[in-house]
């Protein structure tokens, strides 16, 4: 969906149409896997940081259009609420002081993007979910001015024929409806990128799929939702209620939604978008005038516009992209897991933790899929959206036996993960200054069992408990949020509560 769609109606011969070209998309991904037409990786790694936009007070403001224009960088765009934003950091080579690197720049860019806020009295706020939303700000009035934001909406709300029910039961339960996509824009995530070889996709993307509730257990950071207390990590359930299609009978009958974590693991990077053809009628069936057969005939690229258009409406949290570079065709395990924040060494430490991780793991000689269920690996993403640093999962056991055992997730991130992420990052040739580093931090919030999500909760009840009512203490857990982010120390340093108002002077 990042690329320019412009509104429009569509007819059924439109969607039979659509469908044709999808199926014909696809058999050209099949014939250009088999004649090994991809790029070689060039050990490149993507990163994309989703942003909320707030004021003094804490509360979102609605003014994405007006940020954009004067921070005047295409490395910053729009997301699908008024008050997001999304900035791209270009592609790193894996190795050396790649760390230190984005850090720096990601630094750099967050600042001046902040600096450019103030002047229209905004800032900032990178977080998984803003606290201090609520129903009346996420309403499709407030989706960004694009063509294609409001087209998804009314696809979407077509689609599924009536308002999106919203029932998540957490600490506190949810319970509320919308006529719109709108609440979808409270979700602002980390989307990392790595491209890979078809032959090594399937690895990669099974070893993602294996550690998704491992990043989600150290790395929540979206607790609150209009008010209410939820699951550690509330961006996955609210993702897919808001944006399911399905009806309750459909989803009795088993319909897979689009927010998805999948049901098995694969053999190559074709079984995702089969899986895609397969499973989910078109939101957008916007055609293309190319014939991609023709094209790979001719010795060209085709572009499989309706294949990458239909596969950025199904949103897998390991998502397989297919993309061209300088005129050659490459595939990407995109990692949607992780919440934005909270800050940038957090977000850093995410990444070290992610790509050292699922080296090491898709080099094993006995891969840990063969060992996990996948529908333990699913399990195990729900239990750690729900309860974050906190956490039980399940998996494989050491020694002989095999089997599963149930391991708090810290001990399993600090005692089996953080060696593998280690080793991961030897083998890109990170500098073990960085690895130390940025591994350092993911091993702190274990050990002190501390996260975005954790802060956020205790610093919410201290303000209760100090008498302020629940909204100002979402607010006031806010504005202590950002402050805390823009100072910068990783989110394991920071004082739990309020700071004591000072005293008068004498």
């Amino acid at each position: 969906m990042g690329e320019k769609v412009e509104a429009g109606s569509y007819d059924l011969s439109d969607r039979q149409l659509y469908r044709i070209k999808h199926r014909q998309c696809l058999a050209a991904l099949g014939r250009m896997l088999e004649e090994r037409r991809f790029d070689r990786p060039k050990n490149l790694l993507g990163l994309e940081i989703e942003l909320n936009l707030a004021g003094p007070d804490g509360t979102p403001r609605m003014m994405n259009t007006e940020v954009l224009r004067r921070i005047a960088s295409r490395d910053f765009q729009t997301e699908l609420g008024m008050f997001n934003l999304e900035v791209n950091i270009a592609p790193h080579r894996l190795g050396g002081r790649v760390l230190d690197q984005l850090t720096e720049e990601l630094r750099t860019a967050l600042a001046y993007a902040h600096r450019k806020a103030n002047e229209v009295d905004a800032g900032i706020v990178m977080i998984g979910i803003l606290p201090t939303l609520s129903r009346a700000d996420l309403v499709s009035a407030n989706l960004s001015e694009d063509d294609r934001y409001a087209l998804l909406n009314d696809q979407i709300v077509a689609a599924r024929g009536e308002h999106f029910a919203l029932d998540i039961e957490g600490v506190e339960r949810l319970r509320c409806s919308s006529a719109s996509i709108a609440p979808e824009a409270a979700c602002t995530s980390v989307q990392l990128h790595l491209q890979v070889t078809p032959g090594k996709f399937a690895d990669v993307w099974n070893a993602a799929q294996s550690i998704a509730a491992a990043q989600v257990a150290v790395g929540a950071n979206a607790p609150f939702l209009f008010g209410r207390e939820l699951w550690r990590e509330s961006r996955p359930p609210l993702f897919l209620q808001s944006t399911d299609t399905r009806p309750p009978e459909l989803q009795a009958q088993g319909v897979r939604p689009r927010s998805w974590f999948g049901e098995r693991w694969i053999d190559s990077a074709y079984d995702l978008f089969e899986e895609n053809v397969r499973y989910f009628p078109a939101l957008i069936p916007l055609c293309d005038p190319e014939d991609p057969q023709r094209v790979l005939d001719d010795g060209g690229v085709p572009q499989l516009a309706e294949l990458t258009l239909h596969n950025g409406t199904v949103y897998r949290w390991n998502r397989p992209v297919y993309g061209i570079a300088d005129g050659v065709p490459h595939l990407r395990v995109e990692n949607r897991v992780l919440p934005a924040g909270p800050t940038v060494t957090d977000v850093i430490a995410n990444v070290a933790f992610y790509y050292g991780v699922v080296r090491a793991l898709a080099e094993e000689a006995r891969p840990v899929w063969s060992r996990l269920p996948f529908a333990t690996a699913a399990r195990n993403f729900d239990t750690a959206c729900r309860y974050g640093i906190e956490a039980s999962l399940e998996w494989p056991r050491r020694g002989r036996y095999g089997g599963l055992t149930q391991v708090a997730a810290v001990d399993l991130v600090r005692d089996e993960l953080l060696p593998l992420a280690g080793a991961g990052l030897d083998a890109w040739g990170v500098e073990p200054a960085d690895r130390d580093l940025y591994l350092g931090v993911i091993e702190e919030r274990c050990r002190r069992r501390v996260n975005g999500a954790s802060w956020q909760a205790a610093t919410f009840h201290r303000a209760l408990e100090r008498g302020l009512e629940r909204e100002a203490a979402l607010a006031a857990t806010t504005r202590r949020y950002c402050e805390l982010m823009h100072a910068g120390e990783p989110v394991h340093t920071w004082p739990v509560g309020l700071p004591e108002p000072a005293l008068p002077v004498r």
